[in-house]
């Protein structure tokens, strides 16, 4: 099962899809966020749930306008049939005194205005995308190969980020969606897992051929010394015995900057749940259930920290959740943490199948080498690894600050994946990346002693 090591890693993480196949995947991708686009009502669509964030409007536009600005403008070098709405969509209306977004929806385009733009946007781009070549005579990813990979991963990023602004939607503001929930189960016994010393193989090769964003290169092998790690994630039945127990009113347990932020923004419980007296409850994309014990909890990176000084441990390091996720007893690496199968349902709660979390318990084929759960898919995981870059970073020429512009010391890495995490992202060299202090994120955590 585990049978394939880092030097073999092209032939399968790296696997390049045919052109037919990728354009298909392309096609698939923007038919899920146009659905998506469809779950707020027609006048929330200029709402802004999130206040550091632009209205939804832009979002609708900015799919569009960065595949003409990436393929048809820096690609093909098209002249652009409507350079307003390139810019807008592409940067959004900046604040104006350097602070939260302040522009009105009076500001913004019609909805029909933005349909118009992005179906031209569409015409143009596939009449030329159908003969272009994206891999070469090697089956390697050609410049365009790299370009629609691009295009694709940054929309479906958006069909997943575009999850965490409608949550924030109130009840009334959307279009209910069917959801599926697994029924709880309790875990049998709390325990953490020992892993062996070892190496663990961050990124991918550039020569590999396949695609990556350029956080991912290059390869870099380190050595992992001996750790204990959660066997779950934490759930909200552990983090609420840290609420109850005054976590969020003991200052040892939090940073600087944590502490501020907490106390200035009043804040003394996960931003998903909500209090009602002495009892919790548990808002869902479309719902409001009582907290389901079950759950990972999710919290934002200063919220996890705290509650690992709390337990007496500390968050993994990125190197630490790749030797666990992805190390074997027999000494090689593998793909997934089951092995070197593609992600199936069985496996996880990913790839859009669910909009809720799942019992941390729920899916045992997707166990580790070492017997560890749920750790692709269900919530992202935080590290206690600053985002930055791997020997060897390379920005994209054509899209430079897409990782280097967030290499700053504020932003901590993130790995797994959420139950709206696609597929393909689900490698084992994705990185993910966000500031301490976000809440809104699928993100949970589990916590190592050394």
């Amino acid at each position: 099962m585990y049978n394939r090591g880092a030097n073999d890693m092209a032939g399968t993480q790296q696997q390049v899809s045919s052109p037919s196949g990728l354009l298909a995947r392309l096609a698939e991708a923007r038919s899920a966020t146009d659905k998506l686009f469809e779950i707020p009502l027609p006048d929330a669509l200029f709402d802004r749930p999130i206040p550091e964030r632009h209205r939804i409007i832009f979002y609708v536009g900015h799919l569009e306008a960065f595949d003409w600005n990436l393929l048809g403008s820096y690609g093909y070098g098209l002249k652009p049939f409507d350079p307003e709405f390139d810019r807008l969509f592409a940067f959004g209306i900046d604040p104006t005194d350097g602070g939260l977004p302040s522009d009105q929806p009076s500001d913004w385009p019609s909805l029909e205005e933005v349909h118009g733009y992005n179906g031209r946007v569409r015409q143009e781009l596939d009449s030329r995308l159908r003969d272009e070549p994206l891999t070469d005579r090697d089956n390697r990813l050609s410049k365009f190969g790299v370009y629609v990979n691009v295009a694709l991963e940054h929309r479906l990023m958006h069909a997943e980020t575009l999850a965490y602004m409608f949550h924030q939607l109130p009840l009334h503001r959307k279009v209910k969606q069917p959801a599926t929930n697994v029924p709880a189960a309790a875990i049998s016994g709390r325990r953490m897992i020992n892993i062996p010393p070892g190496t663990a193989t961050l990124g991918l090769r550039r020569s590999g051929g396949g695609f990556g964003w350029d956080n991912e290169f290059e390869v870099n092998v380190v050595n992992a010394p001996a750790f204990a790690i959660d066997e779950y994630k934490v759930t909200n039945g552990e983090f609420v015995k840290f609420v109850r127990e005054g976590g969020y009113e003991t200052r040892s347990l939090w940073s600087d900057s944590g502490w501020e932020w907490i106390k200035r923004e009043g804040i003394g419980h996960p931003s998903f749940w909500v209090s009602y007296g002495g009892s919790w409850n548990y808002r869902t994309m479309f719902d409001e259930v009582p907290l389901p014990l079950d759950w990972p909890a999710y919290v934002s990176h200063e919220e996890a920290e705290a509650y690992a000084r709390w337990a007496g441990k500390q968050l993994p390091t990125e190197t630490q959740f790749h030797r666990a996720a992805y190390g074997t007893r027999h000494g090689e690496e593998a793909d997934y943490p089951w092995g070197s199968g593609a992600p199936e349902k069985n496996h996880g709660n990913f790839d859009f199948t669910n909009w809720n979390p799942t019992p941390v318990q729920a899916h045992p084929a997707g166990r580790s080498s070492f017997g560890v759960a749920d750790l692709v898919g269900n919530g992202w995981e935080w590290t206690s690894t600053v985002f930055e870059p791997f020997k060897g970073f390379q920005p994209f020429p054509f899209y430079r600050g897409y990782s280097a512009n967030f290499f700053d010391g504020k932003h901590y890495v993130m790995k797994g994946g959420s139950s709206r995490t696609a597929a393909c992202m689900l490698r084992r060299s994705f990185r993910n990346w966000f500031q301490s202090h976000y809440q809104y994120v699928y993100s949970g955590f589990r916590c190592v002693s050394s």
